[in-house]
């Protein structure tokens, strides 16, 4: 609501230098306003001028929140109810060893899975359940079932994005 008080005064001062511009100076633009065109056209102008000034930068200002992403990845709707539960597990399980930008997970022990590219779930599910690559760094079975499918299509989706 502020922009308005910011921008009201511009489009008045743009509109009163169109109108002096157009008419020759100051002196004949007063000449011109106070003389020719009726009424309405008085009327109609400036309330043009100013519903204008106002509509279009209120019309953009309102579409400008559809482009702010939420979902951790540019471009992407609103994340699905698996991936929300899946960005919860994560934080709660795997936060402490792994980082990854999207959750704002700055892990240390565990390798980035931002550094490691773009995942799939197969492999992102393979780890969960063997223990990362097999080494014995990562404990194997951390999660399981729907919890263990929802945090590989979490890190799938947001891994090295």
């Amino acid at each position: 609501m502020y922009w308005i008080l910011f921008v009201t005064p511009f489009v008045l001062i743009a509109i009163g230098v169109v109108f002096v511009a157009f008419t020759g100076g100051p002196g004949r633009a007063r000449q011109a306003y106070l003389t020719r065109g009726n009424r309405a056209s008085k009327v109609l102008f400036p309330l043009l001028f100013i519903g204008l000034g106002i509509a279009v930068p209120a019309a953009v200002i309102a579409n400008r929140e559809e482009a702010v992403g939420s979902g951790g990845v540019l471009g992407s709707s609103a994340p699905s109810p698996e991936i929300g539960r899946g960005k919860e597990l994560f934080r709660q399980t795997c936060a402490t060893c792994h980082s990854l930008e999207a959750a704002n997970a700055q892990g240390v022990t565990g390798p980035s899975l931002d550094e490691l590219g773009q995942l799939d779930d197969a492999r992102v599910l393979a780890a969960i359940e063997n223990g990362g690559t097999g080494q014995d760094r990562m404990p194997a079975g951390l999660l399981e079932g729907e919890n263990a499918q929802a945090v590989a299509a979490y890190v799938a989706e947001v891994a090295g994005r």
